[in-house]
């Protein structure tokens, strides 16, 4: 199954393809700005049964009248078996479109980015007739920006950093920057990048940390995410309205029939967060002898 990580680390491609020549640009390896980038089919199944997709394809023509093709991966771990696969999809988009194909694999880990990285000759040791060279976009080179004025020049890189460096000691700093650089952005831009980074973090603490950024630094948004969290607050906020008010009946209802009600008693009922038992306690409250009574039979 597909998780978020990965499809966020290669989908914000699909969603900025501009953003590859800023990273080229990082990696030491800069590309010119693209003047057009057209979202090509991932499928790269031959007519046999053997099924092999890339995760995002883009045609990149760039200011300088070149075209290239940007096949982008998104890699979550070491996998002996991807370097034959990467191969073979370069030389089948070559084939098949006849313009230069280039490779750009996105990692979370420092380990596999380093992987990676690593040149792969195909071919007799002595005379390798290719040389697989993908660019790593990774936490060991992405930038960790904890400026919010550099994070608000560049969105869209600062949102793939900080996916690259969901598993960073400081992505909370990271975090905190980035929703800080979309308070005043408009919504259109700040809700991909708040989806995104959701999905960039997968099931990570972290992503508890931007849930709670979202919701309070960013809580006029309406993304998916900010709605759902709005309305887990909502219903978290009608259940403790609820059995608040149940309390307040169970400690009346002992009190008007002069009842002594203990402390430990009054703790237990005003810390109970399960309505139903609250109920129970209530329908007890009428008749028991005393305040302890309600307890009964649990």
């Amino acid at each position: 199954m597909v998780s978020s990580p990965h499809e966020a680390m290669h989908r914000i491609f699909q969603e900025y393809p501009e953003l590859f020549s800023r990273v080229s640009e990082v990696l030491g390896v800069p590309f010119p700005a693209p003047v057009s980038a057209t979202l090509l089919p991932t499928d790269l199944t031959e007519a046999r049964p053997v099924e092999r997709r890339v995760d995002t394809l883009l045609r990149i023509d760039t200011e300088d009248d070149e075209s290239f093709l940007l096949a982008i991966e998104a890699q979550g771990k070491k996998d002996p078996d991807k370097p034959a696969s990467w191969a073979y999809y370069l030389s089948f988009l070559y084939t098949k479109y006849r313009t230069p194909p280039l490779l750009l694999v996105v990692c979370q880990d420092r380990a596999t980015a380093e992987w990676a990285s690593r040149p792969v000759p195909i071919g007799p040791r002595k005379w390798p007739a290719l040389t697989l060279r993908p660019l790593v976009a990774g936490p060991h080179n992405m930038p960790v920006i904890v400026d919010v004025a550099e994070a608000r020049k560049d969105l869209a890189l600062a949102t793939l950093a900080a996916i690259t460096h969901a598993g960073d000691p400081d992505i909370g700093a990271i975090l905190k920057t980035l929703s800080a650089a979309l308070r005043d952005a408009p919504e259109a831009i700040a809700d991909p990048i708040v989806e995104l980074t959701a999905q960039g973090l997968g099931n990570r603490p972290a992503a508890d940390q931007w849930r709670n950024l979202v919701a309070v630094d960013l809580s006029f948004y309406t993304s998916p995410l900010s709605e759902e969290i709005r309305d887990e607050g909502r219903a978290e906020g009608r259940a403790e309205g609820r059995a608040e008010s149940l309390a307040d009946a169970v400690l009346l209802v002992l009190q008007q029939r002069g009842l002594d009600v203990p402390d430990e008693a009054r703790e237990r009922i005003t810390t109970c967060d399960d309505t139903q038992l609250m109920r129970t306690w209530l329908t007890r409250a009428v008749t028991a002898a005393t305040a302890e009574a309600i307890f009964s039979e649990e």
